[in-house]
């Protein structure tokens, strides 16, 4: 039986990179997947991608840092699935490439409230779905949540109130049989590495930097999201599970 079959998953940032292949996973392991997405085109290509590998997925389009809009992510998803919910999966997200000095108010403000007040939102509005004993979060963290890296101040601080969040709902949840956790990724190639190229990036460097030489893949990320999410798991809560290439251990 596959690992995933007859629960619902949502996925935000579905429509690409992390997101993207999570939801694929999740798919092909036999979940109903409701894809949301800020980006309508790239949402629906996921949905149609899945259902050609014989899979099940619906669109939302969402904005997660507005609650609003994540409300009406939750009543689509109850229509197209029903009223229960199995797997979270919060990988929407956003970066600003800037020292703390650089950083403008605006950018540290959109940078929190799609990573953090979005995964806030998404959580908070779950709860209400979610039934044990397959409930399951995985917050998409990041190893700039853990470590410092240069050029990457809202980022990294938005990413450790991921961490703490995800601690924080772990204790609070255990009860109701919600189990919570975070993955951090590393370096991933994924389209936020197609634009840091475009714009003057090298991609050498960007593998080089890493201790094992390249950049992770999506699908090794979502492979480390399925484990979180499934009954393999079901002894871990409050943890943060890094996919990081050795860069934490250097």
């Amino acid at each position: 039986m596959k690992r995933f079959e007859g629960r619902v998953a949502l996925v935000t940032g579905g429509g690409s990179g992390i997101g993207r292949a999570t939801a694929e996973r999740l798919a092909a392991e036999g979940a109903a997947v409701m894809i949301a997405n800020r980006s309508e085109e790239a949402g629906r290509d996921a949905v149609s991608a899945i259902g050609a590998a014989g899979g099940t997925a619906r669109f939302a389009a969402v904005d997660v840092a507005d609650e609003a809009s994540v409300l009406a992510m939750f009543e689509q998803l109850g229509a197209a699935f029903g009223p229960e919910l199995h797997v979270l999966v919060n990988s929407a997200g956003t970066v600003a490439t800037t020292t703390a000095p650089e950083t403008s108010l605006e950018d540290w403000e959109r940078v929190f409230a799609v990573n953090t007040r979005g995964t806030f939102l998404c959580c908070k509005h779950a709860f209400g779905r979610m039934r044990p004993p397959h409930a399951s979060i995985v917050n998409v963290a990041s190893v700039a949540g853990m470590v410092g890296v240069p050029n990457r101040a809202a980022y990294c601080a938005s990413k450790g109130a991921v961490i703490a969040f995800s601690r924080a709902m772990a204790v609070d949840h255990i009860s109701d049989g919600v189990r919570i956790n975070c993955v951090c990724p590393g370096t991933i190639d994924s389209p936020w590495i197609d634009r840091l190229v475009a714009d003057g990036a090298s991609r050498e460097d960007l593998e080089a930097r890493q201790p094992l030489g390249r950049l992770g893949t999506p699908d090794e990320v979502a492979e480390a999201i399925l484990y979180l999410a499934s009954g393999q798991a079901g002894f871990s809560t409050g943890t943060s599970l890094v996919v990081d290439g050795g860069t934490t251990a250097a």
